[in-house]
């Protein structure tokens, strides 16, 4: 095991032989998925240099046990020293490290964290659903502009569901509300059991979403500005990129067709029903899903249904970028700003 110098030693990027551009560093470990972005600042953004994304299924059993269990502990820690590996053939400036809704449920997160941190020197820490809406939308910041006044951005995680409500002033956008709906895919897929995959769960499912958007929706009154006009809703998960994916036709998936893509009302609903009648072994063999996804892809559906329910716009903006874009953004503009001389 490796000792508390170990995160020094990530952070300077030792040896052996980094090569390349200077670059920035972000760790994304949520419930279900271990995702590293490394990038090349240029211009007002970045160039990825290297990524990798791993499922690891974190947060198995946690809903019904409230803890991380060693098995999924230890699939994650074999995924972080593969990350570590890559990282350390890079010239890594800086790097950031996060840890989301798995982490901040389980009673053993902090302690999971901590070994973490032991034994690969990874810098992370658990951070609140604020800040991991405020990074989401940092990271869908050039899907945000006129000519809408209003931006509503949710994120279809694993273990929880971030709603970010936005208010859009030429340049600026002010986050005017959030929450964190303690359901994401993974969540409700063992909840639920087999009958995720059956019509009847399907709509249980949705209705259980939709009942703790209320809330939300009674402070902020979104469904009535959307009836108004000038509302862009973005989403930003497996789940949305999947929809559009199926709703695009495309023969694989795609990052450049779909990041961005604007479809309309009937595209998604269209999408969403040829999802629900394909079928367990039909999803399975889809190149947008296959067998990895796809267990949990019904349960993502019903939880956009919820929100396509609740708050029904004409078009839904997709959004293949999350936090750790968001987080590259931030490390690459917070050096800019240290270098420029007062």
């Amino acid at each position: 095991m490796e000792d508390a110098s170990a995160l020094a030693d990530v952070l300077a990027v030792p040896a052996p032989a980094p090569r390349g551009p200077e670059t920035y560093a972000a760790l994304d470990l949520g419930t279900n998925n271990c995702r590293l972005l490394v990038g090349a600042p240029t211009g007002q953004g970045f160039r990825v240099v290297d990524s990798f994304s791993r499922i690891v299924r974190l947060g198995e059993g946690l809903d019904a046990t409230g803890r991380l269990s060693p098995a999924a502990m230890d699939r994650t820690l074999a995924a972080l020293r593969l990350c570590q590996a890559r990282l350390a053939r890079r010239r890594v400036r800086r790097i950031r490290a996060v840890a989301t809704e798995a982490c901040r449920q389980a009673a053993n997160g902090t302690d999971f964290i901590a070994r973490v941190r032991a034994e690969t020197g990874l810098p992370f820490e658990i951070i609140a659903p604020r800040e991991e809406a405020q990074l989401a939308m940092e990271s869908c910041a050039p899907l945000l502009g006129a000519p809408a006044r209003r931006a509503l951005l949710f994120d279809i995680g694993g273990g929880s569901t971030e709603i970010a409500w936005i208010r859009l002033n030429g340049g600026r956008r002010d986050l005017i509300g959030y929450d964190s709906l303690p359901v994401g895919v993974v969540t409700l897929a063992e909840r639920y059991g087999p009958a995720r995959d059956t019509a009847e769960g399907f709509v249980a499912m949705r209705d259980e979403v939709a009942a703790q958007l209320a809330h939300f929706e009674s402070i902020h009154r979104i469904a009535h500005e959307i009836a108004r006009g000038g509302v862009r809703v973005v989403g930003t998960s497996g789940t949305v990129t999947t929809l559009a994916g199926i709703a695009l036709a495309l023969p694989r998936y795609r990052r450049p067709l779909v990041d961005g893509q604007t479809l309309s009302l009937a595209q998604v609903d269209a999408a969403l029903a040829d999802i629900r009648a394909m079928g367990l072994r039909r999803l399975a063999r889809h190149p947008c899903v296959g067998p990895d996804r796809v267990e949990f892809v019904l349960p993502g559906c019903a939880i956009f249904a919820a929100i396509r329910g609740a708050w029904p716009a004409p078009e839904l903006t997709v959004a293949d970028r999350g936090l750790r874009e968001g987080m590259l953004l931030r490390m690459i503009r917070a050096d800019r700003a240290r270098r420029v001389p007062r």
